[in-house]
């Protein structure tokens, strides 16, 4: 329920639970409804939030059985698809269930709150393709997204059919997607997997974070050339959180190389001509929703990341 709101809402009560005994009162709203740290901060300052009947401060902590009331806003009305061309991006498969892109950098998935940019659905209905109709109005036909600032291969989805089995291919770990990515500095081991839980950053609401409490994050990689500076990886996903692969890295003090939101040097992104993270979908991989057939896709490095290993291999 992150985003823009709107009046009239509902309103809920609950006891504090255990877990967050000791939290401060707007990152206890925003954990257990689902909001921006941003927007229950705003809340509480209404003083839509109650801690047994009485308005609190945000700094306020919360305690383990406190009854907590709130008063949810409604949710802003959902981003209308527009269809609107959209450069570079290339249809690498499509049939009558599914259709392959390949995306480019500054593209969204799909519309959401206060973004105004190109999007992928929008994308698909200027070149004439029906997208399933299943899902949340702004992201119909999307079983799975890549951040604005990465480039490479996702699947949407067109018939109904398809949404249903590609949803639970990827709920279910059905999926491989595969990823390249070049991080600053060497791993060690060259070969491993981060296991490490991520929710929401504490403090920032447009970045993500290890945190004890996060959902389960599970990424596999393997080292595929070193440089003096940095290392290209092949990296396999066996979760899909958001930023994972960013974060993860950046915990580990190995950002990708250009992602300056998760700590990357922007000495070293400036002489790799970067204003993004060098992190590329490379390969996604999954059975046909209908045929049941394997099928396997490709994306070439865009331009930018192409000329940034140049950079780095002279």
């Amino acid at each position: 329920m992150t985003g823009t709101f709107a009046a009239g809402g509902d309103h809920r009560g609950l006891p504090v639970p255990d877990g967050l005994d000791g939290m401060r009162l707007d990152q206890a709203v925003a954990r257990l409804f689902g909001l921006s740290r941003t927007t229950a901060a705003a809340l509480v300052d209404a003083g839509e939030a109650l801690v047994d009947g009485a308005v609190r401060p945000n700094s306020h902590k919360v305690r383990a059985g406190a009854w907590l009331e709130v008063t949810l806003p409604a949710p802003a009305a959902a981003p209308v698809v527009v269809p609107q061309a959209v450069p570079g991006l290339r249809v690498v498969y499509a049939d009558d269930d599914i259709v392959v892109v390949d995306k480019p950098v500054g593209v969204a998935a799909h519309p959401s709150p206060g973004w105004t940019g190109p999007t992928v659905i929008g994308g698909l209905a200027a070149i004439g393709h029906t997208i399933a109709t299943s899902g949340a109005a702004e992201r119909q036909g999307v079983v799975h997204r890549l951040d604005v600032g990465t480039t490479g291969v996702m699947v949407v989805a067109k018939s109904e059919q398809a949404y249903s089995a590609l949803k639970r291919a990827f709920k279910y770990r059905e999926v491989e997607k595969r990823y390249h990515a070049v991080v600053q500095g060497h791993l060690d081991p060259l070969r491993g997997t981060i296991d490490a839980p991520i929710d929401r950053h504490p403090h920032h609401d447009y970045r993500w974070a290890v945190v004890s409490d996060g959902k389960p994050s599970i990424t596999h990689y393997d080292t595929l050339e070193a440089f003096p500076s940095a290392s290209l990886l092949d990296v396999r996903l066996e979760t899909g959180r958001t930023h994972q692969i960013r974060v993860h890295f950046s915990t580990l003090r190995h950002p990708c190389v250009g992602d300056l939101t998760y700590g990357a040097d922007p000495t070293l992104s400036a002489r790799l001509k970067l204003d993004r993270q060098w992190l590329h979908a490379r390969e996604l991989s999954f059975e046909h929703p209908r045929t049941g057939d394997e099928v396997r896709f490709v994306s070439d490095y865009p331009d930018d990341l192409g000329r940034a290993l140049e950079i780095l291999r002279d």
